[in-house]
């Protein structure tokens, strides 16, 4: 019996519902620990919807709509600033969803071996968990890179010993990162591009959260490969943190057009494929920027209230809609919020796993809670002027 992901805890939400037990809310609970941009739905989407709903009765097809191409391709070229670099038949596929697309890129493109020994998948730690679902599950051995105070919150991947990165078959980056919200720099996606030349690694840019920020733009992947012709990128992106549209369960994969065709002859066997009716809602939404400009404007108000209530307990994230507070024992003091003020929170840990340095042991998330601001803003005062209580 294949054992692979064996290896995989349980995950982060089932170790918080064992954490909080039987315990009982010291207050009205409010959750603040699923990171679920739930919000109204655009008219226009719900038209799109409707517009299209006799598709329902046909199959779509792996490479979507030529509508919905055409849409999720200009986006790129007018976001990046790419210059039309991005073909619309070429360089992007639809996802059901971007952590489907982000589990199940790495099949296609993992060896047997690498530098004659088991390939190795790099990732933040902490990380998303289907990183290391997906690193499993394709017979790679994950690499869990700290990602912390004193290094920006963005994995170190340059500095990792030669032996490890010859054998390197891919590395996924998230910038805006989840869930510290620290943004990648052109020059660090510089030196990750050079790494994966010199190395022959595919990089997997998790930039779900790209439209999500408080100042400028995140520096992203793309541009910083355009003149490669996106070589060795594959860039995710997703409606549910752009558009607050988690339930449509629709994304994309952008970037390296021979990448993009090993994935499609992958996927046209082995993945869903984005029923019609969705494409055509995300088509729409991908040329609509009012209304992602009108949830930015939203996350901006929170996170200045955040700061009002906080203060110098917080730091400002650069982008995304998670706070990363230092506490000190995410545990237990996840346990004690809810005890004592009904406020659910995550564990730092849980998106975190146990790295060995010398004979220590220790987890680079042990230390904090994530605080998830997707409520409504008044929903979210209240939780955090309970937690100011126990800070």
């Amino acid at each position: 019996m294949d054992t692979r992901l064996s290896n995989l805890p349980p995950g982060p939400f089932a170790r918080l519902t064992t954490l909080l037990g039987d315990a009982r809310p010291g207050k009205e609970p409010i959750s603040l620990a699923i990171g679920d941009p739930s919000g109204t739905v655009p008219d226009f989407i719900k038209q799109a919807l409707a517009a299209s709903a006799a598709s329902f009765g046909n199959y779509p097809a792996i490479t979507g709509t030529e509508d919905w191409r055409q849409a999720a391709g200009d986006w790129l070229n007018r976001r990046f600033v790419l210059g039309g670099a991005i073909d619309p038949a070429k360089n992007l596929l639809p996802l059901n969803g971007t952590r489907e697309g982000l589990f199940s890129v790495l099949f296609p493109f993992m060896p047997e071996s690498k530098a004659g020994e088991r390939p190795i998948v790099a990732m933040p730690n902490p990380f998303y968990q289907c990183y290391a679902a997906a690193a499993l599950g394709s017979g790679a051995e994950p690499l869990y890179v700290p990602s912390l105070k004193e290094n920006g919150f963005l994995p170190d991947f340059a500095g990792l010993p030669e032996a490890v990165l010859a054998r390197l078959a891919a590395v996924y980056v998230c910038s805006p990162s989840n869930p510290e919200g620290a943004v990648a720099s052109q020059a660090y996606w510089q030196t990750l591009f050079q790494l994966a030349d010199r190395y022959d690694f595919i990089v997997l840019a998790d930039e779900c959260y790209a439209d999500i920020y408080f100042g400028a733009p995140p520096a992203c992947a793309l541009p910083g490969r355009l003149s490669q012709n996106f070589s060795r990128l594959l860039s995710f992106h997703s409606l549910s943190k752009r558009s607050g549209l988690p339930g449509l369960r629709s994304g994309m994969v952008a970037g390296d057009a021979a990448l993009i065709e090993r994935f499609r002859a992958f996927r046209n066997v082995a993945g869903p494929t984005v029923p019609t009716p969705l494409l055509a809602a995300s088509a729409a939404a991908w040329r609509d920027e009012d209304h992602v400009i009108a949830n930015r404007t939203a996350y901006a108000e929170q996170m200045a209230a955040a700061e009002r209530i906080l203060g110098a307990r917080m730091t400002r994230p650069e982008g995304g809609f998670f706070l990363w507070l230092d506490v000190k024992n995410g545990e237990e003091f996840a346990l004690r919020a809810w005890r004592d003020q009904g406020v659910r929170l995550l564990p730092g840990a849980y998106m975190g796993r146990e790295i060995t340095a010398g004979k220590t042991q220790s987890n680079p998330g042990f230390s904090y809670v994530r605080v998830a601001l997707v409520n409504d803003l008044s929903t979210i005062m209240t939780a955090l002027e309970r937690l100011r209580e126990i800070l």
